[in-house]
């Protein structure tokens, strides 16, 4: 069998609105890209995963590819950059193994399709969904080990040296926390549609908190398990995938966006409906033990407005990724259906972080 005839899981016919030109593609490719094999275009699959830039499976005779573009339509001014996605992950990669190889990148002005792209290596493995799949749920321990060291895998990321790996320039110094509650801020008041809360209760308390840096080190920005590659047989990381919201900045404030994913067992039934990750399995440590743990890991310390900030944070800025979806939806720039309860997902969040700054919410 070959690769383009073996099945891949995830992968499936593309939406009609985000179909492109394969023989454009297939004709720069080749210019680019050693290996494709004969003469013809590839077969082309979706993954339908994650809801920001569109991500394809190039099916070539001889090897797999992955595809990278924007979506269509309005965007937040800074989403979307394609080339410093594909160079992050390039001057990452010799640093830290869990990166695929990158292969080819197209700017605004020499690309074969009607936007920004980049290609790369596919990695085959286990990319986890909502649930593990019927038949192969794990033991426990099992469970709290793969957690425990996707929290080790960030520690790692973030004690790489990215000024040795050429990525200093991300680095735009002290105030991150700030720049972040106050562009998170903008975004939501940018996307903002009449059927949501206006969220000034939760931008203002977050203003008002607003920490010093903990730390400036190297963040992913979207770690979660969607994102990982797994080795099937030994469940470690073979891949970290959706790099668009790396950067230099505190620590703190990933792992808070990353904890807003983390829907343990004993969460709300509202909060449930937003589980996308196994998080509530048997095992799976809840997110005050991923706090604890990833603390030790790295040595670093909470400062005086404590977790309760960090949680708020990474909740609000979830319900903006939302929004700015759904006013997309709204617009009528997109039709996925999976994007259309996404108002309703936005209000709960704010209702959510009111909770938490309350004290009343659960950590």
């Amino acid at each position: 069998m070959t690769p383009a005839e073996a099945e891949v899981p995830g992968a499936t016919p593309v939406r009609t609105e985000d179909a492109f030109d394969v023989v454009a593609l297939d004709a720069w490719l080749r210019e680019r890209v050693d290996g494709l094999g004969p003469a013809g275009e590839p077969r082309v699959m979706q993954f339908r995963g994650g809801a920001s830039n569109l991500t394809y499976l190039l099916r070539y005779p001889q090897r797999d590819l992955v595809l990278r573009r924007p979506p269509p339509g309005r965007k937040a001014k800074s989403a979307h950059d394609m080339h410093r996605e594909y160079d992050v992950q390039r001057l990452v990669r010799p640093h830290f193994a869990a990166v695929a190889d990158m292969l080819a990148y197209a700017g605004a002005q020499n690309t074969p399709l009607d936007s920004e792209l980049y290609v790369m290596t596919y990695v085959p493995g286990l990319i986890l969904g909502r649930n593990f799949a019927p038949g192969a749920a794990l033991a426990p321990e099992r469970v709290r080990g793969l957690a425990l060291h996707l929290v080790d895998t960030l520690a790692e990321l973030n004690s790489l040296d990215a000024v040795a790996a050429g990525l200093g320039g991300l680095d735009k110094g002290q105030g991150y926390p700030r720049r972040q509650v106050e562009g998170w801020s903008r975004r939501y008041r940018d996307a903002l549609t009449d059927d949501v809360p206006d969220g000034e209760s939760v931008m203002g308390w977050l203003t008002e908190r607003i920490p010093d840096d903990v730390a400036h080190t190297l963040i992913h920005g979207d770690w979660r398990f969607a994102n990982f590659v797994l080795d099937p047989a030994c469940l470690t990381v073979r891949a970290v995938l959706d790099w668009e919201m790396a950067t230099i900045g505190d620590p703190l404030m990933d792992l808070g966006a990353t904890l807003a994913y983390w829907v343990q067992a004993d969460d709300d039934e509202a909060f449930h409906l937003f589980r996308m990750q196994p998080t509530d399995a048997p095992g799976m440590p809840g997110r005050a033990e991923v706090v604890e743990h990833y603390l030790a890991r790295t040595g670093l310390r909470l400062p005086d407005v404590g977790w309760q900030f960090y949680e708020v944070f990474g909740l609000f800025r979830l319900a903006v990724i939302i929004q700015q979806i759904w006013y997309r939806f709204v617009a009528g720039h997109t039709t996925n259906p999976a994007f259309a309860d996404y108002g309703n997902a936005c209000a709960y969040l704010i209702s959510r972080c009111e909770r938490v700054m309350s004290g009343s919410g659960r950590s």
